[in-house]
């Protein structure tokens, strides 16, 4: 219920049709079209605000009333989240129909095009081209109104969905290069999924086009700011979306930047969360970090420049310590430089495996308490509501009150582990839905999948356990789970972690296994190309056979000796309707594992 009436709000945030409240502390911005558009194909390249507590987005909506009901079809990228962009498709009687996106690039380093066709029959959403995700359910035709263009930033005031913001991110900025819009004309176009649109216009926000577009200036329930018009600003070919405080002055920047955070790694090193963007030089400096009686050897700015990793000699990653550093630089026109300061660092905990988390409930037997993430714990939940039913007798395990919770609309759980090979386990029980549930997710690790499409009133039954698998290896000291709604919301009841000894130092990134493992395709559904791929641990005869849904074989792709390691195969369904297939992997002709593989076109 929290999460619905989280979403509620956030709906009603995007409206713009509230009149300003009171003057708040934080000023943000809102760019919208004077027209509106019924279908067509949007698209936008830019580049997101990198913080945590904001939301930097790209969406249409419709101005609705009590006639017409709500359509809004949105792109929010929230800062608090390395991985994920959410997707959403709001309807009539503010139903929700949202996913997370796992991505496998910063998407706060650089600019990205990504775009959403709405048409009659399906909402699909592209990221550099790419379809990555697709709607067709009953709610599709509903999105029948007229909506106008929007991007905005703001920071909510809901810490579940956008985490914990605080003033010293400010100024912060997204940024974007280009708009455009392509009718929907099937059977006529000349461009999108089908040849089913036309190109109409583009705007390279050169300047401002008052014909085309409007500034916002209102606020609403939810939202810390007021939607300000002198916080969108047009330069060099981009336009500037801003998020201040009421004093700030756009474009001037007099804050330094500082260190928000300081977690230290099993392997001794560091890892440093700064406030806001800054210079290579500065950051990659040794000389600008102390750490008493230990030895600083090397900085390594991200490619974001919103991490510092330092490598250390002597230093004990239990033992807790203060950091100084000082003459960080940020990337505004002032070039202000950090004072000397001390952060303390959040150190790391004796860990013994199994690592057992009962996901939404407490503490129970071996199993530890389910928790929030932050740079101080060793693991936690990023979202979701936490769940509970009772006097369930589950078929596959003897831990029943473990399988009466769940956290469910769950976006990432993060465990703080030493780099090395590990076995994942994520168990699943569909406890607080009813028999007619037809929920569909996906489960990643490490930008992994680990299982694809979970239905588990269909695929496994009401009571049953399931649990789903897979050897993943951590390089960073963070091993990252994520869960990517396919219909309605992911959920997990029990996280295992388990530490695969295997007598060899991961860090020399080699994949270390001791049995053949085929892993998900990704991405999944696809369309029309994906990638296969599988561990072997010894030179074998492989076969990586294609079935459709009844089990005929329609393709093999590998039949031949291949070397130890793993192995990636794309498969091309361009000639291939839509459907379930299936991929089957044998190993000197005895066979091993078959997995399941969605074709959307």
């Amino acid at each position: 219920m929290v999460r619905i009436i989280l979403f509620f709000i956030i709906a009603i945030i995007l409206s713009g049709n509230f009149p300003i409240l009171n003057a708040k502390s934080y000023k943000g911005a809102e760019y919208r079209t004077n027209e509106s558009f019924v279908y067509g194909r949007f698209e936008v390249r830019y580049k997101p605000a990198n913080r945590e507590g904001v939301v930097s987005s790209f969406f249409t909506y419709h101005d609705f009333d009590n006639t017409t009901g709500w359509n809004e079809i949105d792109f929010e990228f929230i800062g608090r989240y390395e991985n994920t962009i959410q997707f959403n498709a709001i309807t009539p009687g503010q139903q929700f129909h949202i996913r997370s996106q796992v991505i496998d690039f910063d998407a706060y380093a650089d600019f990205h095009n990504y775009a959403f066709e709405w048409t009659p029959d399906y909402v699909a959403w592209f990221i550099d081209g790419e379809e990555v995700y697709r709607q067709t359910g009953e709610h599709i035709s509903t999105l029948q109104y007229p909506q106008k263009i929007m991007m905005n930033i703001w920071n909510p005031v809901f810490t579940n969905w956008v985490g914990y913001f605080d003033d010293v991110f400010l100024p912060a900025v997204s940024i974007y290069d280009y708009v455009s819009y392509s009718s929907y004309t099937p059977g006529t176009g000349n461009y999108g999924t089908g040849n089913n649109f036309t190109f109409e216009w583009k705007d390279d926000f050169d300047n401002y086009d008052d014909v085309k577009w409007s500034k916002a200036s209102h606020t609403f329930s939810g939202n810390m700011a007021d939607f300000d018009p002198e916080n969108i600003i047009f330069q060099d070919g981009y336009l500037h979306l801003y998020l201040t405080d009421e004093d700030f002055k756009t474009g001037i920047d007099n804050v330094a930047p500082q260190i928000m955070w300081a977690m230290a790694n099993y392997d001794s090193s560091i890892t440093l969360k700064l406030s806001e963007e800054i210079t290579i030089e500065s950051g990659e400096n040794i000389s600008n970090y102390l750490l008493p009686g230990s030895i600083i050897t090397s900085a390594k700015l991200s490619e974001n420049k919103l991490f510092v990793t330092l490598t250390t000699e002597n230093y004990n990653p239990y033992q807790l310590m203060n950091l100084i550093y000082s003459k960080l630089v940020d990337l505004s026109s002032n070039n202000n430089s950090t004072p000397t300061k001390v952060v303390q660092l959040n150190n790391v905990d004796s860990i013994s495996f199994p690592i057992k988390v009962n996901v939404g409930g407490g503490e129970y037997l071996n199993y530890l308490p389910d928790q929030e993430w932050n740079s101080s714990v060793q693991y936690g939940y990023l979202m979701g509501d936490a769940n509970s039913s009772h006097n369930i007798d589950f078929i596959g395990t003897d831990d029943d009150e473990v399988f009466e919770t769940e956290r469910k609309g769950l976006v990432s759980y993060k465990f703080k582990v030493p780099n090395g090979l590990y076995d994942v386990a994520l168990s699943f029980a569909a406890n607080s839905q009813n028999t007619t549930w037809n929920g569909i997710f996906n489960a990643y690790a490490e930008n992994k999948i680990i299982e694809s499409n979970i239905n588990l009133i269909s695929d496994v039954g009401y009571d049953n356990v399931y649990t789903a698998n897979s050897q993943i290896e951590v390089y960073d000291g963070i091993l990252d789970l994520n869960f990517e709604e396919v219909i309605d919301s992911a959920f997990v009841n029990a996280i295992e972690i388990n530490k695969i000894v295997t007598g060899v130092n991961s860090s020399n990134n080699s994949k270390i296994i001791n049995q053949i493992e085929l892993n998900q395709n990704y991405p999944n559904p696809f369309n029309p190309t994906t990638v296969l791929s599988f561990n072997i641990p010894e030179k074998s005869h492989i076969k990586l056979n294609i079935y459709d849904n009844i089990g005929n074989k329609i393709s093999t792709l590998v039949n031949s000796n291949m070397d130890i390691g793993l192995h990636e195969i794309n498969f091309n369904a361009s000639n291939l309707s839509s459907g379930i297939y299936y991929y089957q992997l044998a190993s000197n002709d005895k066979k091993i594992a078959t997995k399941k593989m969605v074709l959307l076109k």
